[in-house]
């Protein structure tokens, strides 16, 4: 099945307890595309980076087996950037530097060949873009799924309402769902964001999990003790490329396939938090995440019978 992703291609530079990096290769769009073209390729992306953007870095996409043909290269202008500082319990972090450069104007085109794709991730970006998107498909997507933050929420709800109504699944972490609904309850919540459009949310937890919730359903999924996090950057991106990948791959969107697909997110991101960037992404084998889910499922498997 065919998969377009959008978002952020760029540069990061990271700080934690663990050590720093200079500029690597970030963006949601990035660790979105990397991520589920484990299970699907190739993966069609739409963003921008400027000419300060090195070719090894498209080139380790394509490698992966990204479609980079709707990647926009500006000339003259620099690549998105951002650097962060997380603190000790690597839950909270510093934004240091956020240079939007490209990104500020970003004009998403859709290329002709990527006409007819059957699911859509739209990263974190501007509701604007997000939607621009969708309305530049010529025909609906089969499924679009989508992620977005506070910082939206604070500056273009009523832009990102809209957009909201026009999508199939959106995912959010808690606090996010909070304020979107203004709801403690998560299930509540729930019930208020889907009444805004979207069939499916997904209320990622960080270290406690995340749920999955359509009508009147709910799905729990657990989070892996893992005994290091390295570096956190990306890591819920990494799950919206997981979630989407498999379930292009499988081409059912049922909500029981769905509480798969959150499973396969969820290991996906439990390898991104174990070394910097996209490293950690870049090393896995079919086996590792096969091996990983079954660490999932050992969580919460237990025999009821007395």
């Amino acid at each position: 099945m065919s998969l377009l992703t959008v978002g952020s291609v760029a540069f990061d530079a990271i700080e934690t307890p663990f050590g720093k990096t200079d500029k690597i290769i970030g963006g949601a769009g990035t660790y979105i595309s990397i991520s589920s073209s484990f299970f699907v390729k190739p993966v069609r992306v739409v963003a921008v980076v400027g000419d300060d953007f090195p070719q090894e870095y498209i080139k380790t996409l394509q490698d992966q087996g990204v479609d980079t043909e709707g990647l926009q290269i500006k000339e003259g202008e620099k690549t998105f950037f951002w650097a962060g500082k997380y603190h000790n319990d690597m839950n909270s972090r510093d934004t240091l530097v956020t240079e939007l450069n490209v990104l500020e104007h970003f004009d998403p085109i859709v290329p002709d060949s990527y006409q007819g794709t059957e699911y859509v991730m739209l990263g974190n970006l501007s509701p604007q873009v997000q939607s621009t998107v969708i309305e530049r498909m010529n025909d609906r997507p089969k499924l679009v799924v989508m992620d977005t933050m506070n910082f939206w929420m604070d500056i273009a709800m009523e832009d990102l309402a809209k957009t909201i109504s026009m999508v199939d699944v959106l995912s959010v972490n808690d606090e996010e769902a909070r304020q979107l609904s203004g709801e403690y309850s998560l299930r509540k919540a729930a019930k208020k964001i889907m009444a805004m459009g979207p069939k499916y949310l997904i209320i990622k937890k960080g270290e406690h999990g995340a749920l999955l919730f359509h009508e009147d359903q709910i799905f729990s999924a657990p989070a892996l003790p893992l005994e290091e996090v390295f570096d956190p950057t990306g890591a819920g991106d990494t799950f919206a490329g997981g979630f989407i990948g498999y379930l292009a791959k499988t081409d059912d969107i049922s909500f029981e396939n769905m509480k798969k697909a959150v499973i396969y997110g969820s290991a996906m991101a439990s390898f991104c938090v174990e070394k910097f960037g996209t490293e950690r992404l870049l090393e896995i084998t079919e086996k590792d995440l096969e091996e990983r889910v079954q660490e999932f499922h050992k969580l919460t498997s237990f025999d009821m019978s007395f």
